[in-house]
């Protein structure tokens, strides 16, 4: 067996997501879902209701009385704003620990994650477009195949990190030479093991180099920016975090400038505290 092909076998054998999430969310893909049923379904799971409850109290949500019951929070919140709940409750267990092989601390990868979701989020509203509805919850999954390689697998980055330095080559470059795929492609393989829509899939699999996508997608745009400004910020920098780079193609398809950069930044900062607390706690 290749090292590549021991390394997707592993990943796989990652424990699913708990099966109250998965029923959860393959309702929510269900184009007929109604809010009325998904409270039900929620209310079958102590902890998904109390995450929602809080979710919908939250000072980022809330714009009016509190809510009570997970009927009248769904729908404050929303289809999308549930299913990435959703999604972070069953993703947070395995991204919230350290990640030795790749010099994280714990919670260090949750945090870049949810700020990575929140600056996609950001830049999309300032381009005054309708933002793609799958932009979050992709943006707080491009980190899980980093995570299966440097904790589940307990792979040593450093040896990529010289052979990336010694040949000029980009990270995920230097991943595929020595371990036969980079944390990218597992990630986006792992979440298609585990049923997660192709939209999220493409963006987890693209997300460092957008360029090798052979079409243009927003969502991959905005969450490859994302990242890449987020990390600007030193947070969720390990020790591969200055080998990423703005795509140029990226910057002049949002038309980003400086000032852009900066009030993502900054928007990102305002909230990311309070998010990141909120989701610590789904478990």
């Amino acid at each position: 067996m290749s090292r590549r092909d021991e390394i997707i076998s592993k990943a796989k054998a990652v424990p699913h997501m708990p099966m109250p999430i998965q029923r959860v969310m393959a309702y929510l893909n269900d184009p007929s879902a109604s809010m009325t049923e998904l409270a039900k379904l929620i209310e079958f799971d102590p902890n998904l209701t109390v995450n929602v409850l809080r979710l919908a109290n939250s000072s980022y949500f809330c714009r009016g009385h509190l809510v009570t019951n997970v009927k009248d929070a769904v729908v404050r919140l929303g289809m999308k704003r549930v299913f990435q709940l959703v999604i972070a409750s069953g993703v947070v267990p395995h991204v919230k620990s350290a990640v030795k092989g790749y010099g994280l601390s714990p919670g260090e990868l949750l945090k870049h994650s949810i700020a990575v979701a929140l600056t996609a989020e950001c830049l999309g509203e300032m381009q005054n477009i309708p933002l793609p509805p799958h932009i979050f919850t992709a943006g707080l999954l491009i980190n899980i195949g980093k995570t299966i390689l440097g904790t589940y697998l307990e792979v040593d980055a450093d040896p990529i990190i010289d052979l990336a330095m010694e040949k000029g080559w980009r990270f995920e470059e230097a991943e595929r030479e020595i371990l036969g795929i980079d944390h990218c492609e597992l990630g986006a393989l792992l979440l298609e093991h585990w049923q997660i829509p192709d939209d999220i899939c493409l963006v987890v699999r693209y997300h460092v180099d957008p360029g090798a996508f052979p079409n243009h997608d927003l969502c991959l745009d905005l969450v490859h920016a994302g990242s890449v400004i987020v990390l600007m910020t030193g947070i969720g920098m390990g020790i591969d975090g200055m080998q990423y780079q703005l795509s140029d193609d990226v910057v002049e398809r949002l038309n980003l400038t400086s000032d852009d950069v900066q009030f993502a930044m900054e928007d990102m900062l305002a909230h990311l505290d309070e998010l990141h607390d909120l989701f610590i706690c789904t478990v």
